[in-house]
């Protein structure tokens, strides 16, 4: 969710998930070479041999509009769901509703009745373990010997578990073992009568030997308890409400220990996290060249879940981004050619990346096998380089950030042998070494008391190992550290597979990654059937683990019950109604449900150097004369524009929109509003102009791209419209309000809460910010926001809540118009994971009370005032359903908008469902999970016919709440309270843009500028401002108390 006003579609939702496809995260462009890029230095410029275009341009899916449905190979249609689980569940039921709940999260109170029936595919096995099976569990301690020595993390700290169990105590009983290679052994036998305690020295796969004088590393392993099955399955089998598991969660991580221990031990499967596989050696259809580098690769999410009566394996097709394993100079050339050779971005890309060197001669352990020559990219050749203590030599002299190998230079001593030779004290070497000396030698020539002289790297590899440069321009790597440098020819590496990218992905890429990525749902659920089995390790004949834990997985996907729940109507102005269908409607000769004010306001046309405008003054003021007529056709009152102005920028900082946007037209206490045409789509502008706008002039802002506002297209015109009209303080659009229930009553506010963190790429101290949005009345088409930057990067529980919800408190009594507060806070919580649903009532919850106390009447609160319910929005879990047969699909094959599903993937216990309230235009649709963790308001009260128990009614509340989103029409995939907070948070990134939005190769930024050592990030926000504080993301006052977000 981008939170963008571009006006592009007006459509609110981007359709299905994507199997799992990262979002195209972009970075915005950016113009100038200011990072002394790879070309214009007169030296023949580094160009030409990059892949040219991002890839090969999509495939189009040629509008493919035939319902198909996954059939399974072996049976002509889809199985009922299971019955026993059925009767387990209705059985539950009956005692349920009079039970008090055991555990801190309330009780289901029933499961759903309202809505069509249909019979679901579920992309779950079930997961048959041994009932006799115990577990034994271990836990493992690594610490350094010494206290400078870091400690062991990633692929290294693998190695040595893996080491670990080669020692006697673990070797002979390897076929009991599974591990995660980080913290935990899981066993099916006792491994140990005691602590096993022992010094470990870490050394290389391969090496038959620890490097020479290297510290140990203590190594701990003990037993943290032992798991029995038959208990798990007694619990989900038992119809005791009151039935406690305690053992419940660490059982459930053990199985996804032994699922994941076979992807993380084959040679040829990689793994992003702990739940994501890859096959390195998979078919065409699923590998794509993304271009610059990067490829992707389609494999699969895996993770051991408990339901009622069974445990179920959920797999979903994911795709990830790799970089490609091909020569290093190679793939340097084809990222740098679709990032404006830019040093900075080629130093990031290969930070960390592992490669094999190809120029020595091979190397074998004392079994003959080979034993590759992995080296790790500490970055890209800096005039710092040789600045650490210690080392004897002259620093090497490096020509500019990023040179090549003619420019880099090292010292090598008279007396020391070619790299690769042993000489006495020294590990074998490959890589050309500079050391530092005399920090202020920098000439050429010996530092006293050194015998010997500089000499490039490109003479040294061709005289040592006659490799002279392909390519003289390509960047020398340096696979030390910035204290003791050691270069390497990047035509002498190649990049090892397997390894994961962090990099963002630019348009091109994104567009790649989409077309790649987008798959039917049939296609999906064909795809886990045919390759999952392998690549997770579900086969016996692939796994052997299966048959040694006795564990079996049928693959075969299970069925599930669902209900397809019935559309509300839409209310427009004069009573006019829409009955949606397929989940969307149109606004033909309709008028917004309440139309804003639009006294004054003007546009900015924003030239940019080097693109052709796309009008003249008259072309432009013709244009915004008929957005104009459009706005009062929806039933705005909006006066003429004024004049607007045309502004040529010579950067996306440029001060100029600043001073524009202050000197908005507007009378005091008036609505200022402006019109910003863009040249192009380009972040770091629309983030300036956000930045502008809200923060600083408070002056409503919709940017439209010119290329799209010039056609002067009506519909393109009316979803600009809806964005106004809700900057305005209007209400686009209502539903029927037979489906707000408990809302007709005026008496509960509706709250949305997420929070944003720091992504890949963005700079250390970018903060994590959390912001709330609010209803404050019954037709909740108004929602004001607040944001708070947290206190801790990366924190997930909001710390600043009492403030942000007395704010909101505040708007019920004014904006709204109420006397009192409202009795009832409904809370969509957004971005909490399953492991923290308790933290948000042990962290959250004091401070929402806390907040009413100190503004509720004290009767009020004597009477337990306000009463609030707290759900947890899910969006980032696997679970897909998939139609079984043609008429219960839409239009793209997935199940019908409205499809709800409370059963046969959930637990009886827990109150919870899955929703998907849209229509998905492409791929598989990805269901909504709300997870309900406390609940004052629905148990509380008898259910209002026709429902028949508090699920029905929260059910079709949250369903009905979809329609409501109001930039657009059409029904969304979450609910607007979560949705519309998650799109608040992204609109806190634009105000710090620099911080999460890293500089593009030419932008004049501190970080763009500071390139004489290491690379750095700035600490600045998009205004210049310095490391973010509250003051970055208080709105002005002008705007603070609108939907100035949408």
């Amino acid at each position: 969710m981008s939170g963008r006003d571009r006006g592009s579609r007006g459509r609110g939702d981007r359709g299905g998930g994507r199997g799992g496809a990262p979002a195209g995260r972009g970075d915005g462009g950016g113009r100038g070479r200011g990072d002394g890029g790879f070309r214009g230095r007169g030296d023949g410029g580094f160009r030409g041999r990059g892949d040219g275009g991002g890839g090969r341009g999509g495939r189009g899916r040629g509008g493919d509009t035939e319902i198909r449905v996954y059939t399974p190979p072996d049976a002509a249609s889809a199985p009922l769901p299971d019955q026993e689980v059925h009767q387990l569940e209705e059985s539950m039921q009956k005692v349920l509703a009079s039970t008090k709940s055991p555990s801190q999260f309330p009780l289901r109170p029933g499961y759903g009745t309202r809505g069509t029936k249909v019979v679901l595919w579920a992309n779950y096995f079930e997961f048959l373990p041994d009932p006799d099976l115990l577990l034994y569990r271990y836990g493992i301690s690594v610490e350094p010997t010494v206290k400078t020595q870091p400690a062991l993390a990633g692929k290294k700290l693998e190695r040595l578990v893996r080491l670990l169990l080669q020692e006697n105590e673990f070797i002979d009983k390897e076929d009991s073992i599974v591990t995660d290679f980080r913290s935990n052994i899981i066993a099916r036998e006792r491994l140990l009568t005691g602590e096993f305690d022992r010094i470990m020295y870490y050394r290389a796969e391969g090496e038959d030997e620890p490097s020479p004088n290297i510290p140990g590393f203590r190594v701990r392993v003990g037993e943290t308890g032992v798991l029995s099955v038959s208990e798990l399955m007694d619990h989900l089998t038992s119809s005791s409400v009151s039935q406690v598991m305690e053992n419940k969660s660490p059982i459930i991580q053990a199985f996804n220990i032994f699922l994941r221990h076979h992807a993380k031990l084959s040679p040829t499967i990689s793994t992003i996290g702990t739940a994501k596989s890859f096959s390195e050696t998979p078919d065409v259809s699923s590998k794509w060249n993304l271009g610059a580098g990067l490829v992707a690769l389609r494999g699969f999410f895996s993770s051991v879940r408990v339901a009622t009566s069974r445990i179920l394996v959920n797999v979903n097709v994911t795709v990830g981004t790799f970089y490609d394993p091909i020569p290093l100079d190679q793939l340097i050339l084809n990222y740098a050619s679709q990032n404006r050779f830019s040093h900075i971005k080629v130093n990031g890309f290969l930070k960390r990346l592992r490669v094999r060197v190809v120029h020595l001669p091979e190397k074998k352990n004392k079994a003959g096998q080979l034993v590759p020559r992995v080296k790790t990219i500490f970055g890209l050749a800096t005039k710092n380089d040789g600045t650490g203590e210690g080392t004897d030599v002259p620093p090497p002299r490096v020509k500019d950030f990023g040179a090549g190998p003619k420019n880099v230079e090292f010292f090598l001593r008279d007396a020391e042998p070619p790299p690769g030779e042993p000489s006495s004290g020294k590990k074998k070497g490959g890589a050309a070494k500079g050391k530092k000396g005399d920090k202020g030698g920098s000439q050429p020539g010996p530092a006293s008391g050194s015998q010997g002289q500089y000499i490039s790297v490109y003479e040294y590899f061709r005289r040592t190992y006659s490799r002279a440069a392909q390519n003289e321009n390509v960047p020398v790597v340096n696979v030390g550290n910035r204290a003791k440098p050691s270069y390497l020819l990047a035509q002498c590496c190649i990049v090892m597979p397997g390894q994961s990218s962090q990099s963002k992905l630019d348009s091109n890429q994104a567009r790649e990654m989409i077309a790649f990525a987008v798959k039917k749902p049939y296609e999906n659920a064909d795809f886990i059937l045919k390759e999952s089995p392998s690549v997770v390790g579900l086969s016996p004949d692939i796994n052997v683990k299966m048959g040694q834990f006795g564990v079996s997985v049928p693959t075969k996907l299970i069925t599930v019950a669902g209900r397809v729940l019935q559309e509300p109507k839409i209310s427009y102005k004069d009573r006019q109604t829409v009955v949606p269908r397929g989940g969307s409607w149109n606004m033909i000769n309709i008028r917004f449900n309440t139309a804003g004010s639009l006294p004054q306001w003007s546009y900015l046309l924003i030239s940019s150097q080097g693109i052709p405008d796309a009008f003249n003054a008259e072309s432009l003021r013709e244009t915004v004369g008929l957005f104009h007529q459009e706005l009062v056709k929806m039933g705005i009152a909006a006066a003429t524009p004024l004049s607007g102005s045309r502004l040529v920028i010579g950067g996306w900082e440029d001060p100029q929109i600043l001073e524009k946007l202050k000197n908005a037209p507007g009378k005091p206490g008036q609505t200022r509003f402006v019109l910003v045409v863009l040249p192009k789509d380009e972040t770091l502008l629309y983030n300036t102009i956000k930045t502008a706008g809200d923060i600083t002039a408070g002056v409503h802002t919709v940017c439209v791209l010119s290329q799209m506002f010039s056609r002067r297209s009506p519909q393109y015109f009316a979803n600009v419209a809806l964005k106004v009209n809700l900057k305005l303080g209007g209400i686009n659009h209502l539903v029927d309000n037979t489906h707000l229930g408990i809302i007709n009553e005026d008496k509960t506010m509706v709250v949305g809460i997420d929070v944003t963190h720091p992504s890949p790429g963005s700079a250390s101290n970018a903060p994590s910010i959390a912001a709330m949005v609010a209803s404050f009345d019954r037709y909740l088409g108004q929602w004001p926001a607040d944001l708070h930057v947290q206190k801790e990067r990366k924190a997930e529980m909001v710390d600043g809540l009492k403030g942000m919800l007395q704010s909101r408190l505040a708007l019920w009594l004014s904006r709204g118009r109420h006397k009192v507060y409202p009795e009832n806070l409904l809370i969509y919580r957004d971005g909490v994971s399953e492991g923290q649903y308790a933290e948000v009532l042990d962290k959250e919850l004091p401070l929402l009370r806390e907040a009413c106390r100190e503004l509720y009447p004290a009767q009020d609160t004597k009477k337990g005032l306000p009463n609030i319910s707290i759900i947890i929005v899910g969006k980032r879990h696997h679970t897909r359903f998939y139609p079984t047969t043609t008429a219960n699909a839409d239009r793209s094959s997935n199940p019908k908008n409205g499809t709800v599903v409370d059963r046969g993937v959930t637990e009886a216990r827990n109150w919870d469902f899955f929703l998907q309230a849209h229509t998905a235009l492409k791929g598989t649709a990805r269901p909504a999970h709300y997870y309900i963790v406390l609940d004052e308001i629905f148990t509380r009260r008898k259910p209002p016919p026709p429902y028949l128990n508090p699920a029905d009614v929260l059910e079709d509340l949250t369903h009905s709440m979809c329609y409501l989103f109001g930039r657009a029409t059409k029904a969304v995939s979450v609910c607007p309270p979560a949705y519309y907070a998650d799109i608040v948070c992204e609109r806190a990134r634009r105000y710090l843009g620099s911080l999460f939005e890293m500089p593009t190769p030419g932008t004049t930024t501190p970080a763009a500028s500071s390139v004489a050592g290491d690379v750095k990030s700035t600490a600045s926000d998009s205004t210049g401002r310095g490391a973010a504080n509250q003051t970055v993301v208080r709105v002005h006052p002008n705007l603070k108390d609108s939907m100035f977000y949408i």
